[in-house]
């Protein structure tokens, strides 16, 4: 299997490569290497992602959950001038190379790589973009939810890429019953790109 965001592999961080991608009409030549999560150029599920969704142009505050080696944080704070993006992750390679590509594309000052424990708790975002990390399994990715979503302004939302076979219709009805009402904005690919909303309720 593929190593996913929130995999800390033995020998990530080696043999370094530059892979370029295109989002929201900007190109970017981002350093990736092994033992990071979709080393070889953008993944599927998080091109179906940027393109079904728009930049929040006037955030001031937004986080990228599973960062990777931070084309979604990137792109986020290139589109977003006012924005400080938060890029998590627990591969310390790929925040290392999030770090690197945010210096390359002229954003370092507002994408801050960090482990998920050295996020501020009371920090409050307008937007989290998420390709979450399904196989974790059900349990632990429902931890991963709950633990983020509460973090979201009122009227914030937290965008995401799910695959149908991996459980993205499920998914959906379950965020709905934890009180963060969740739509379907796009399906592309096999992927279905959900959008959950903090409600009154939080």
């Amino acid at each position: 299997m593929a190593d996913h965001y929130f995999t800390n592999s033995p020998g990530a961080g080696k043999n370094r490569q530059t892979t370029e991608a295109t989002i929201w009409g900007t190109d970017y030549a981002l350093i990736t290497a092994s033992g990071v999560f979709a080393r070889h150029g953008l993944d599927i599920a998080t091109a179906v992602l940027l393109r079904s969704c728009d930049p929040p142009t006037d955030a001031s505050r937004l986080a990228d959950v599973g960062c990777g080696y931070g084309p979604i944080a990137i792109a986020l704070a290139d589109h977003c001038p006012r924005a400080t993006v938060d890029a998590v992750d627990v591969n310390d390679a790929a925040l290392t190379l999030c770090q690197e590509n945010a210096a390359a594309a002229g954003v370092a000052d507002r994408v801050v790589p960090l482990r998920p424990e050295a996020a501020d708790p009371d920090a409050r975002y307008d937007e989290i973009w998420s390709n979450p990390p399904i196989r974790i399994g059900k349990q632990a990715l429902h931890e991963l939810l709950m633990e983020w979503l509460p973090r979201l302004v009122p009227d914030g939302v937290m965008r995401m890429v799910v695959g149908k076979n991996l459980g993205a219709d499920s998914l959906q009805t379950w965020l709905t019953e934890q009180g963060y009402p969740c739509e379907r904005v796009a399906s592309a690919k096999g992927f279905r790109v959900l959008v959950a909303h903090r409600s009154d309720r939080h």
